[in-house]
């Protein structure tokens, strides 16, 4: 595949990872953050979720708007006090994008029962391209410390992955889905991703 097919691909395809664990998100309002051009918002938009699609870029955010999905534009790294309240969201995603500041808020965000997914590029990325600055790069099982890091805000990992991947392109990445106390997934649901 050309590096353009690739770009094109990742822009308007979904991860495979977020495709398969979206159904397991509870019916309501799930927060894209750090959208980019809406591929996750669409998918959500289309598993009949209301979207809230997040991005500090205004093309980006006018690219991801379509029914369903509602945006955002907001810079979550200058230092604005966060915008969501307390348990508001049944989902959240979060692709390529990674500043560890945000990531207990992310998890206060999510209503008891909801469903977080988050998959970002690992260390060892540079070897096959940017990001390569180990700020925008997770350490070895960073998710999982992270989500064990604030206790009042519960999680179970229902998957977690650190490795390579070569879709859509190359790439070291950390994967993790998990679910904030308050709901249990039953084993019928799960057989289902």
């Amino acid at each position: 595949m050309s590096a353009n097919t690739d770009s094109h691909h990742a822009i308007d395809h979904p991860s495979d990872w977020v495709a398969r664990f979206a159904p397991l998100i509870p019916h309501g309002e799930v927060l894209d953050l750090a959208c980019g051009a809406g591929r996750h918002a669409r998918l959500l938009a289309a598993l009949g979720h209301a979207v809230l699609a997040v991005d500090r870029d205004a093309g980006m955010l006018a690219k991801a708007a379509g029914p369903r999905i509602g945006t955002l534009r907001v810079d979550l790294e200058s230092g604005a006090a966060w915008p969501f309240e307390a348990g508001r969201f049944t989902g959240i995603v979060v692709t390529n994008y990674l500043h560890r500041p945000l990531f207990p808020l992310i998890l206060a965000s999510l209503a008891p029962g909801g469903i977080l997914i988050y998959e970002t590029f690992a260390q060892g990325n540079g070897h096959f391209g940017k990001p390569s600055s180990p700020d925008f790069l997770l350490e070895p099982g960073e998710l999982l410390k992270m989500a064990a890091a604030n206790p009042s805000d519960l999680v179970r990992v229902i998957a977690y992955e650190d490795g390579y991947t070569d879709q859509p392109k190359a790439a070291m990445v950390q994967r993790i889905c998990a679910v904030k106390a308050g709901l249990q997934i039953s084993p019928d649901r799960l057989r289902l991703i």
